[in-house]
């Protein structure tokens, strides 16, 4: 495990409360039916970038066997800081070198919130799609989603909705700050930031953590082309994780289910 110097310096989500900055089982109950169709039976699933372990915990919770893989050590650290059940496993690990991490057969894998875009070239999608392809049955599901970007490049959106928690002090909230700065490239540049409101304090508003992570904003024509070429042959798209379609400038997330 990296000490904490490292964590600081290597690991650009040492400074995010990922786990506060979600209301995870508001989200998890919301994406539940969804998931539950789509993986099917209980099996064996991945959790790719599984940051703080929620999904993998509750997956684990209904009867999954879950080995769950992020490559910051500061949410491995998070997702293991309770007691691991013994059918759920957390790996520190590039999902890039899925292949090389675990063995399979697997009946199902999911890589949900933003992750994807932190793999920034094609070389390593199109090895994270091959190594699914050959870690799944045949017929098991992929449920991928990421952020919509042909809506963030196409309207120049530059921030996500923020989100407002109860601060530790009476009277004080914490605020989690998102921004993009998008690139012609199709590069991106994400700023997750953590401020602290105190109204009536002097500032009332103060950074407490901020840092810049450099992502790539992978769109459908791209992500479908690579799923294909790894031989995945059927793909179903939707606006998030639930049934709702995909439309390619308004939905807010990309969801693609591949077999």
């Amino acid at each position: 495990m990296a000490n904490d110097e490292t964590l600081r310096d290597g690991d650009p989500y040492s400074r995010v409360d990922y786990r506060r900055m979600v209301r995870w089982p508001e989200r998890i109950e919301r994406e539940w039916p969804f998931l539950r169709r789509a993986l099917g039976p209980r099996g064996r699933l991945l959790d790719l970038g599984c940051g703080t372990g929620e999904h993998s915990r509750f997956l684990a919770a209904q009867g999954f066997e879950v080995v769950g893989i992020d490559a910051s050590p500061t949410m491995i650290a998070k997702a293991t800081d309770t007691p691991v059940p013994a059918n759920l496993r957390f790996i520190e690990g590039d999902i890039s070198e899925v292949a090389t991490l675990v063995d399979g057969p697997f009946d199902g894998a999911i890589c949900l919130g933003n992750t994807l875009p932190h793999l920034q070239d094609r070389r390593a999608l199109a090895n994270l799609a091959a190594g699914l392809r050959s870690l799944l049955r045949e017929g098991a599901a992929l449920v991928l989603q990421v952020l919509n970007y042909e809506k963030i490049f196409a309207t120049g959106q530059r921030f996500l909705p923020l989100n407002f928690r109860p601060g530790t002090e009476p009277g004080e909230e914490v605020v989690f700050l998102r921004l993009m700065t998008p690139g012609e490239d199709g590069s991106l540049v994400f700023t997750p930031s953590t401020l602290r409101l105190r109204p009536g304090a002097d500032p009332p508003l103060e950074v407490v953590s901020s840092r810049s992570v450099p992502l790539r904003g992978w769109r459908r024509k791209e992500l479908e082309e690579a799923l294909e070429a790894a031989g995945f042959e059927h793909l179903d798209l939707f606006g998030t994780v639930g049934d709702t379609p995909y439309l390619p400038l308004d939905s807010p997330d990309l969801v693609i289910v591949a077999r």
